[in-house]
């Protein structure tokens, strides 16, 4: 199912649940996969089996996510439609902050790191799985479309009578199965390139002091991301080759490089900042299985592939970035920098070396 064009199910919490009990009779399946399967979102699933192994919490993430730093040590799972990105790590110094009617939130450690887009969190469950080493505990966020968000699961050091505690505290009073879930949005038009002001929209990306001004520029000249890409010229913006992404993480594992890997969805981006050291191919999935991170990429979801170049106050920062074919992000790398110093040249040297997609930058 695509999460940019499905559209609410119709059928009730019991015939959800009647179709995943024959799912599991048949041997299982992953939630996402049987949701698929079944028709549903992965948010109507798991509510549609609300009782004794799964709770539904109240509508309240941050509150939730200020009181996981008790759990201790949790992976943190956040993913997209073609990758997934598994964080070990405790979560610290979680803040949230308006924006005018916007509510963002971030956590910044050198484990979990996470940025936060809050308007889209709207439901949240405790699930607790039996399994042959035990039970699996997490927490899981789904937003209006019944789309997952993050999810946070205790290994084998998280204090599990805090986790317990949490869920009682944040255990919802309505225990009914079932959500009701919106249409997801289709995915936003580009306007023509005729209309767009592109000698006023390279002036502002060569005058760039800082990353985070990229986006809101988009904004102003109304650009889609891969439209820009596609037309600001090769000096800004180059296609590459889509096994670009396989090619960074073999080149930072052959360099002992630390980059940094984003990997979100419309509610939160999570980031890897680090080595990664093994690397495994299995079917369409290229994975990186090291003990505190591991990623799941599904190349076959990749369409267009780009390095990109912003200028900053501390010099160009270059970037990889990863495209499925609705023009949404799968994944951004970069290398490791701290503010105020310039683009680590072992970056540069495996952004140099990835392959070109032929006839780049023709749209």
């Amino acid at each position: 199912m695509n999460e940019s064009t499905s559209l609410k199910s119709s059928l009730s919490p019991e015939e959800i649940r009647a179709r995943y009990e024959a799912i599991l009779a048949e041997g299982g399946m992953r939630a996402r996969n049987a949701a698929e399967k079944i028709g549903v979102t992965e948010g109507e699933l798991l509510a549609a089996r609300v009782g004794s192994n799964i709770i539904r919490l109240k509508n309240d993430p941050e509150a939730i996510l200020k009181e996981v730093e008790g759990l201790g040590e949790v992976i943190a799972l956040t993913r997209n439609e073609s990758c997934v990105h598994e964080r070990k790590g405790v979560y610290l110094n979680a803040s949230f902050f308006s924006h005018g009617p916007v509510r963002t939130g971030i956590l910044v450690n050198p484990d979990i790191d996470l940025r936060l887009f809050m308007g889209n969190w709207k439901f949240a469950f405790a699930e607790m799985v039996p399994t042959e080493n035990g039970t699996r505990k997490s927490l899981q966020f789904f937003d209006a479309t019944g789309q997952a968000v993050h999810k946070i699961y205790l290994t084998n050091h998280s204090t599990e009578a805090a986790y317990d505690d949490l869920v009682a505290k944040y255990r919802d009073a309505e225990q009914t199965a079932g959500i009701e879930v919106a249409d997801a949005a289709p995915p936003a038009e580009d306007l023509p390139d005729s209309e767009i002001d592109w000698d006023g929209f390279r002036a502002a990306w060569e005058n760039l002091k800082d990353t985070h001004a990229f986006f809101p520029m988009l904004r102003k000249f109304k650009v889609g991301r891969v439209q820009a890409l596609r037309k600001i010229g090769a000096d800004f913006a180059a296609e590459l080759d889509n096994t670009a992404a396989r090619r960074v993480l073999e080149l930072a594992r052959d360099k002992e490089a630390e980059i940094m890997v984003f990997v979100g969805n419309k509610g939160c981006i999570q980031i890897h900042t680090g080595p990664v050291k093994k690397l495994v191919e299995m079917g369409d999935w290229y994975n990186v299985l090291d003990p505190k991170f591991n990623l799941h990429l599904n190349e076959a979801g990749i369409s267009r592939s780009f390095v990109t170049r912003k200028p900053t106050a501390d010099g160009i920062v270059t970037a990889v970035e990863v495209f499925d074919e609705n023009d949404e992000m799968i994944m951004t790398f970069f290398g490791k920098r701290k503010p105020g110093a310039p683009e680590n040249e072992t970056w540069r040297e495996i952004v140099d070396a990835l392959p070109q997609k032929e006839m780049a930058n023709v749209a």
